[in-house]
């Protein structure tokens, strides 16, 4: 067991705000607890009411905590971030309403499956496939957890098999993205080659158009420049900003390059979570 002092972390409106990791960790609200395998093994993460300390329990520890601090961002200036995208009342209400929600930085291919999947979807049902997917396909650890499963493992399974996980039209999608993934393009390689062309190369996967790349780009690289734009984001932003008048996507991403500049990835994340449970009362 380690602990780590950490600053401006909240691990449960972390888990809670439909990241990758909401879809296939295991988290106990109560506790304060969270478990999931990071690739290798199953990690625990406990916070409790102080919200300061972490404790960290793994089979390798080190890695464990490496992993972590990598996962939460907890490199992350927040305070500093805070002060750029605290613009607005509504801002200042959703730093105040969930501070300590942080953007976790995933594994590529896991937040591409994860957000293909959320398309016309809910949190409760993508939590529900991505959990069936990994019990039938992801790979066991020494410690009993399951991983989530590689690209080649989806490839080998058919679309009638996929879509027996719940997924219905995305399975294909699903599919076309695995084996994009295993013949044509190598996922991590794109780690550091900057916002635009992460996107652009993205947006070649079938399934993945401009909303679910720049949460793949923000999620799964760390481009902060990324501000996805769904349902909820597009919804508050315009009862927020804009009097409840409609506009289009480009010219909300323009606002938003302009207001909140290239901390505007956690921008989008308090929008949407504050949106989801504010705004839409």
């Amino acid at each position: 067991m380690s602990e780590i002092q950490v600053m401006d972390l909240n691990i449960m409106h972390t888990i809670a705000s439909g990241q990758p990791l909401t879809f296939h960790a295991e988290y106990d609200s109560g506790a304060g607890i969270v478990k999931y395998n990071n690739g290798t093994q199953l990690v625990m993460i406990e916070q409790r009411a102080a919200r300061t300390k972490v404790r960290i329990e793994a089979r390798d520890q080190n890695q464990a905590a490496i992993e972590f601090s990598k996962r939460f961002r907890l490199s992350d200036n927040m305070k500093k971030i805070y002060s750029a995208i605290n613009t607005d009342a509504f801002m200042d209400s959703a730093i105040s309403n969930y501070g300590g929600m942080r953007l976790t930085l995933n594994d590529p291919w896991e937040t591409t499956v994860c957000f293909i999947l959320s398309q016309y979807n809910n949190l409760k049902r993508i939590r529900r496939i991505v959990l069936e997917l990994k019990e039938r396909y992801g790979e066991a650890s020494t410690d009993g957890s399951i991983a989530f499963p590689k690209p080649e493992r989806i490839k080998a399974a058919s679309e009638a098999e996929l879509k027996d996980c719940g997924m219905g039209f995305r399975a294909r999608y699903i599919k076309s993205a695995a084996e994009m993934c295993t013949e044509n393009i190598d996922l991590h390689a794109l780690t550091g080659k900057g916002y635009d062309n992460v996107k652009s190369n993205l947006m070649e996967i079938c399934g993945v158009g401009e909303k679910v790349a720049d949460c793949i780009a923000l999620m799964g690289y760390g481009e902060l420049e990324a501000f996805p734009i769904d349902v909820w984001v597009k919804r508050t932003m315009e009862k927020v900003y804009f009097k409840g008048r409609e506009k289009k996507i480009d010219k909300l991403m323009d606002f938003a390059e302009e207001k909140w500049g290239k901390n505007r990835g956690y921008a989008q994340q308090y929008i949407f979570w504050n949106g989801m449970n504010v705004v839409k009362r």
